[in-house]
């Protein structure tokens, strides 16, 4: 009979592998992580410890946590992922960006690491740009890193969270910005848009990238689609009353994950999506409110790889 995985010594190191990343990557003072883990003070202060002498703490935090492995095999398993990685959750800050993006961060940076010239193509949004901080700063001058949305908002701003340009600064590779607003007037302006050599260009780089890592939007009034002013009350009222389930470089898409014919879709710029490729597709996302999104473009093939945190994992096990 062969020996379970989980000794004492197992899960001794996962506790403290939770600890470490409560610490060092969440913040949290000792208090609180013996709170958290219903642990003493005494304990979780032992916990630290012992993730720093295990050298399961440097940067990034080192230990494959038992339930997050597990989590990654289920969750690739159900949905034939590429890439998949599951981080810790803080079971009071659900929404807690920094987990994620570090783990996407390392994702990049082992393809950035590559002497082969690759084309990395990026989304938009807070996942992107907190993924985009967490990287190191390198010399990639032989990468390409493009933007697969628009850059502009409707007055001809800039977007808040543009992360294709603070990347390339980081890593030195060249870049492509998509030189649209998110969302045109009409359709008649989008085919304009659209024929100018720049944007045709940006969109084939788009459809020949290596890596994909994309943020995924919920739909509803707190949606970031709603929030950061590319739709109104009305509109998104209507799309959820046709049935919307998420956004992905705001293309809006249903229950099953099929980009969905709509008005709003037909005055989206950003390059379109596809499915079934070969290349890894990413989404980064995690929370509450986004689980039902995400399983959507999952079920769908919108995204073939996903980093998220345990408790949407299990959410999306669920579903």
């Amino acid at each position: 009979m062969s020996q379970s995985r989980f000794t004492p010594e197992t899960t001794r190191l996962d506790d403290a592998a939770r600890a470490g990343w409560l610490y060092y990557v969440a913040g949290n003072t000792q208090d609180e992580i013996a709170r958290k883990l219903g642990v003493s003070r005494q304990s979780a202060q032992r916990l630290v410890s012992l993730a720093v002498s295990e050298k399961l703490v440097k940067v990034r935090l080192d230990h494959p946590i038992a339930r997050c492995m597990d989590l990654s095999g289920a969750l690739a398993r159900k949905f034939d992922l590429k890439v998949i990685e599951v981080v810790p959750s803080d079971p009071t800050a659900p929404e807690l960006m920094t987990g994620i993006a570090i783990a996407a961060a390392a994702e990049l940076e082992k393809l950035l690491k590559s002497p082969d010239e690759k084309i990395i193509a990026l989304g938009t949004g807070r996942a992107l740009r907190a993924c985009v901080e967490q990287l190191p700063r390198m010399d990639c001058p032989q990468h390409r890193i493009v933007s697969r949305l628009g850059n502009m908002m409707s007055d001809g701003s800039a977007t808040p969270y543009n992360a294709v340009i603070r990347m390339a600064e980081r890593v030195g590779a060249k870049h492509y910005p998509f030189p649209l607003p998110v969302v045109a007037r009409d359709e008649e302006e989008l085919r304009v848009m659209h024929g100018q050599e720049p944007v045709r260009h940006t969109m084939e780089l788009c459809a020949r990238a290596d890596f994909t890592l994309v943020g995924v939007g919920q739909i509803g009034m707190g949606a970031p689609l709603r929030v950061d002013g590319f739709m109104g009350g009305q509109e998104m009222e209507t799309l959820m009353a046709q049935g919307a389930s998420g956004e992905i470089t705001s293309w809006v898409y249903d229950a099953k994950g099929r980009v969905m014919d709509c008005a709003f879709n037909m005055r989206v710029a950003s390059a379109p999506l596809t499915v079934g490729g070969e290349a890894p597709v990413v989404g980064l996302a995690a929370g509450p409110d986004k689980a039902e999104s995400i399983c959507a473009a999952l079920r769908g093939g919108l995204i073939n790889g996903l980093i998220t945190d345990e408790a949407t994992a299990e959410r999306l096990l669920k579903q």
